[in-house]
């Protein structure tokens, strides 16, 4: 078993987009063998913006649960050239991935840009309907007093 998790923790690590730390491990208790994995991710084409992501890690299970929580804040400046190198478009783009199960389940970030409101919106989500819901989490990084404001003003 410790092998397989191993293994799945190499192909979750390479199907990662951005730079991803392990921030914090909580156990949920003595009888159980899930944990709550808090990883840190920074945008990798938006460096001024790190996630933390958290979900649950079963260890003797073929697949985690589908549970994560998202908060997304500015970490560094976000320039106006890093906003035009990103799909601006409605559905946005996968910025992070992990496999959650050997059955084709994932845990995916998108960010998509808001233009009326000129945020990032950073959605985290199961790709696997789970208890009757695809999961799901929101997070926003407003561009206010940063260096991409002006060129998001411009772009009215």
């Amino acid at each position: 078993m410790k092998l397989l998790k191993y293994v799945a923790c190499a192909a979750t690590l390479a199907l990662l987009n951005g730079c991803s730390d392990e921030a914090a491990s909580v156990s949920l208790g003595l009888f159980t063998t899930k944990d709550i994995k808090v990883v840190s991710q920074q945008d990798p084409l938006i460096s001024g913006v790190t996630c933390h992501i958290s979900h649950i890690e079963a260890n003797l299970d073929f697949a985690d649960p589908s549970d994560m929580s998202i908060s997304c804040r500015q970490t560094g400046p976000i320039t106006a050239q890093q906003l035009q190198s990103i799909d601006r478009s409605k559905s946005g783009e996968v910025v992070f991935k992990s496999s959650k199960s050997i059955l084709f389940k994932s845990l995916k970030v998108r960010r998509i840009y808001d233009a009326p409101t000129r945020t990032l919106l950073y959605l985290s989500y199961s790709t696997k309907e789970s208890t009757g819901s695809h999961h799901h989490a929101l997070s926003t990084v407003p561009l206010y007093n940063t260096e991409a404001w002006q060129w998001a003003l411009s772009q009215e």
